[in-house]
C-alpha cells in the first residue's frame, strides 16, 4: 500500500520524539479495526454505509457498541457496528472476543515455560498492562486439551523398528482421596524406518499393573500400529508381557543404562567405578554366551561384598540377551533409552515450578 506525503503529515504533526510515534500505534490499530468492521458490515448489508440502501431494506445500520480489546499495546477501546436485526456477526473481531495480537498464544506459551498462573497475571500486567483473570487464562490454556485429544487419536506408521518406553514422576492430587500421590506419566517415543523420532502417546497411570499396560497396547493398535521390532524399556515389571501379548513378535530389551544405575545403587561410593568397568564387559561382550561368561566372573568376584547384583542380573537376562543379537550399530541405538530421557529432562523444566497438580489434566495439558 502507498500512503501520501499529506497523509504521512497530518500522521506526523505534532511528534517530537520517537516516543510519540508509539503513541500514536493504539490510535492506527483503533482506525485500522474500525475500518475492517465497517467493511463487513457493507458487505453484510450490501450497501454502503446506508446512503444506497433500498427503501423496503429493514435491516439497516444501528450505531456501535463500545468494547475493549486487550493487545500488546494494552487496553484498546473501539467500537462495533450493529444492525438492526441483530444478523451481523463480525469476523475480524469475533463476538466476545476479548484478545488480540496473538495474546492466546502468548499465554500458552508462557504457562508451556512452566509459569503458574499468578506469574503469567503478573507478566501480563507488568509488560503489557493487561489485567487478565485466573479463569481466563485457564480458558486460554485448555484449548491446547483440544489439541492433545486430536493427536492422541492421530495414526501411526504400521511399524516402527524401534519403540522407547520411559517414565517420569509427577505430584497430582487424587480425585477421591485428595491426597498428593506419585504419578507416573509413560510417553512411548517411536524411531521410524526413515530416522525420525517421533512421542506416540502419553499416559498416566493410576496402577501400574497389567491391565493398564495392555490399554497402552491396545490403543497403539487402535492407531494403526501392527508391528514393532524393538521394544527398548526400563526394567519396568509386567510391561514386557503386555508388550509380547499385543506384539509376538517383537523383540524387548530392557535399558542397559537402567541395569548399571541399579546395580550401583547396591554399591559403596569407593567401589562404583570399578563395579561399573566390570558390568561393562558384561555388556560390550560379542555374543551372549560371552556376556554369560563375564556375569560368572563378576558374581564369583563382588558375591561376597554385594551379593545382589548378579542374581538380579540373572533375573533380568531375557530382557537383556536380544541386545546381543544386533550388532554395534544397532546396539548403540538400543543401548539406553537416553533418546527419550533427553526429552523428559525439557519436561522436567516445565513442571519443576509446580509443587503438585490439582487433577491429571493440568499436568497432562502442561506436559
Amino acid at each position: 500500500m502507498t500512503i501520501s506525503e499529506e497523509l504521512l503529515d497530518e500522521l506526523l504533526k505534532g511528534c517530537e520524539r520517537p516516543e510519540d510515534l508509539l503513541g500514536d500505534a493504539g490510535l492506527m490499530k483503533e482506525l485500522k479495526i474500525k475500518l475492517m468492521l465497517g467493511a463487513e458490515l457493507t458487505a453484510h448489508l450490501g450497501d454502503d454505509d446506508g446512503k444506497n440502501a433500498p427503501p423496503d431494506q429493514t435491516n439497516r445500520r444501528n450505531g456501535s457498541s463500545a468494547k475493549r480489546l486487550k493487545g500488546q499495546d494494552g487496553e484498546l477501546p473501539i467500537a462495533v457496528p450493529r444492525d438492526r436485526d441483530g444478523s451481523f456477526q463480525p469476523e475480524q473481531v469475533k463476538k466476545g472476543q476479548t484478545r488480540i495480537d496473538g495474546m492466546d498464544d502468548k499465554i500458552i506459551g508462557l504457562y508451556a515455560a512452566g509459569l503458574t498462573v499468578r506469574d503469567i497475571r503478573a507478566h501480563l500486567e507488568d509488560v503489557y498492562g493487561l489485567q487478565v483473570s485466573p479463569d481466563l487464562i485457564s480458558r486460554v490454556t485448555d484449548a491446547v486439551l483440544d489439541e492433545l485429544r486430536e493427536w492422541r487419536s492421530q495414526a501411526l506408521d504400521r511399524m516402527y523398528p524401534i519403540v522407547i518406553f520411559d517414565a517420569l514422576r509427577v505430584k497430582i492430587r487424587d480425585a477421591d482421596s485428595r491426597m498428593v500421590k506419585n504419578k507416573a506419566v509413560y510417553v512411548a517415543l517411536g524411531v521410524s524406518r526413515d530416522g525420525v523420532r517421533e512421542v506416540l502417546g502419553l499416559w498416566i497411570a493410576d496402577n501400574e499393573g497389567a491391565k493398564f499396560w495392555l490399554s497402552v497396547m491396545t490403543e497403539l493398535k487402535n492407531r494403526g500400529l501392527q508391528d514393532i521390532l524393538i521394544a527398548d524399556v526400563d526394567g519396568l515389571k509386567g510391561f514386557p508381557d503386555a508388550i509380547t501379548a499385543a506384539f509376538p513378535d517383537t523383540a524387548v530389551q530392557t535399558c542397559i543404562v537402567h541395569l548399571v544405575r541399579h546395580s550401583l545403587n547396591f554399591c559403596a561410593w569407593k567401589d562404583r567405578k570399578e563395579v561399573a568397568a566390570d558390568l561393562r564387559r558384561i555388556y560390550s561382550a560379542p555374543t551372549a554366551d560371552q556376556a554369560g561368561l563375564e556375569l560368572d566372573a563378576f558374581e564369583e568376584k563382588w558375591a561376597g561384598k554385594y551379593a545382589s547384583i548378579a542374581p538380579a542380573r540373572r533375573r533380568a537376562w531375557q530382557e537383556v540377551i536380544p541386545f546381543f543379537a544386533f550388532d554395534p550399530a544397532i546396539r548403540k541405538i538400543i543401548y539406553t533409552t537416553n533418546a527419550i530421557e533427553s526429552l523428559n529432562r525439557v519436561t522436567r523444566k516445565s513442571i519443576k515450578t509446580r509443587g503438585s497438580f490439582p487433577t491429571e489434566d493440568a499436568a497432562t495439558k502442561l506436559i
